[in-house]
C-alpha cells in the first residue's frame, strides 16, 4: 500500500519572494486596500511597531524565510517522494462566483507552470509573482506532470467517505496552475520533477467556506485513502499559504503552530471562523489544517516563524515554514 512519508508547510505571500527593500510597495497597497481600514489599524498597532518595520528587521526576517525554503527544498530532495499532494487555495484563478467548489481535486495529466506570471491588472498585479529579476515578462509555460491516478482514487475514496468533491481536469491556459501551486515550483521544486496533485480549498469565498473541523476531517480522510491505495508509491503532502495576513495576528499564528506541534486536533478543529476570516489571507490557515489531518501520525518540526510586519498599521504576513516526518 502507499505510504505518507513527508509533510511540508510554507507561507506563500509576496514577502516570501519579494526582497525586504521592496516591502514598501506592499505597504502602499495596504493603505488603499478596501478590505480593511488602514487608519483604524494604526490606532491598534503594537507599541513597538516602528522597531518591527525597520529595514534591518525586515531584512533579517526575509533572510530567515529564504533559509527556511532551502531547508524545505533539502528535506524534499532527500526524501524523494513519488507524488506531492499540495493543499492550496484558488483566488479567482480557476474558479469564480459562477462556480466556487469547497474542495476540488485536479485530475489532469499535466499542468502549465509559468516562472513569472502576472495575475490581475493594475500597479500591484505582479506582487504575488515577484521574482529576483528586473524582467516582468513571463517565461514560456513549462508542462509539469500531475498525478491523475492518485487523484481519481482519492476522489472515489472521499466520495464513499461522505465528502462531496469537485474535480478539475484542465487549468485555464492563460493562467496555468494557481498561485498556491505555482509557488511550490518557484521555491522548493524548481526542476518540476515530482508529480503534483493540486487540492484546492475554498478558504475565503462564502458562503461555502469549509469549517476548521471539516478541513481537519477531510485531511484525515485523505490519509486513510492514501493508506488504502494499492500502490508502492511514497507520498508527500504540503500546505501552501497562510499564516495570518494581511493583518498579522501573532496570537492566532502561535496558537495554530502550537496545536500543530502538539497534535492537538481539538484545538485545530475548534478554531473560530471569525479569527480565521479576520483578514483575507488568514483564511489560508485552513490549508494547514487539512494537511494536519492528513499528517496526523507524523511529527512536525517548525523550521521558522517570522511575523513579517511591513507598515505602521501592523499589516504584513505571518511567515511559517515546517515539515513533518
Amino acid at each position: 500500500m502507499a505510504e505518507i512519508v513527508l509533510g511540508l508547510g510554507a507561507s506563500h505571500g509576496p514577502p516570501v519572494t519579494m526582497p525586504a527593500d521592496l516591502w514598501h510597495m506592499l505597504m502602499t497597497k495596504d493603505q488603499v486596500d478596501k478590505r480593511m481600514d488602514y487608519n483604524e489599524l494604526l490606532k491598534t498597532a503594537p507599541p513597538d511597531i516602528e522597531e518591527q518595520i525597520t529595514l534591518e528587521r525586515k531584512q533579517a526576517r526575509y533572510d530567515a524565510t529564504q533559509r527556511a525554503l532551502v531547508t524545505l527544498q533539502d528535506v524534499l530532495e532527500n526524501t524523494k517522494p513519488d507524488v506531492l499532494i499540495v493543499i492550496g487555495d484558488d483566488q479567482n484563478e480557476q474558479f469564480d462566483s459562477d462556480n466556487m467548489p469547497a474542495f476540488s481535486f485536479y485530475r489532469g495529466g499535466t499542468m502549465q507552470f509559468f516562472k513569472r506570471k502576472q495575475r490581475g491588472t493594475g500597479m500591484f498585479a505582479n506582487l504575488q509573482y515577484h521574482e529576483h529579476s528586473n524582467s516582468t515578462a513571463p517565461e514560456a509555460p513549462r508542462p509539469c506532470e500531475a498525478a491523475p491516478e492518485l487523484a481519481d482514487y482519492l476522489i472515489r475514496y472521499l466520495r464513499d467517505d461522505d465528502f462531496d468533491i469537485s474535480t478539475c481536469g484542465e487549468f485555464k491556459a492563460d493562467i496555468g496552475m494557481g498561485h498556491a501551486f505555482n509557488f511550490v515550483y518557484r521555491t522548493i521544486l524548481p526542476e518540476c520533477d515530482i508529480p503534483m496533485l493540486p487540492v484546492m480549498v475554498n478558504t475565503m469565498f462564502g458562503p461555502n467556506v469549509p469549517t476548521a473541523k471539516r478541513c481537519y476531517d477531510i485531511g484525515q480522510s485523505i490519509r486513510r485513502g492514501i493508506e488504502s491505495w494499492d500502490s508502492s508509491k511514497n507520498v508527500a503532502i504540503m500546505a501552501s499559504g497562510g499564516l495570518s495576513h494581511v493583518i498579522i495576528d501573532e496570537e492566532l499564528d502561535r496558537t495554530v503552530i502550537d496545536a500543530l506541534l502538539e497534535k492537538d486536533s481539538d484545538r485545530l478543529r475548534s478554531l473560530p471562523p471569525e479569527r480565521l476570516n479576520r483578514a483575507a489571507g488568514t483564511t489560508e490557515i485552513r490549508n494547514w489544517i487539512v494537511a494536519a489531518g492528513a499528517l496526523e501520525p507524523l511529527d512536525m518540526t517548525l523550521v521558522s516563524y517570522e511575523p513579517g510586519y511591513r507598515s505602521p498599521a501592523a499589516t504584513g504576513l505571518g511567515m511559517g515554514f515546517a515539515y513533518w516526518d
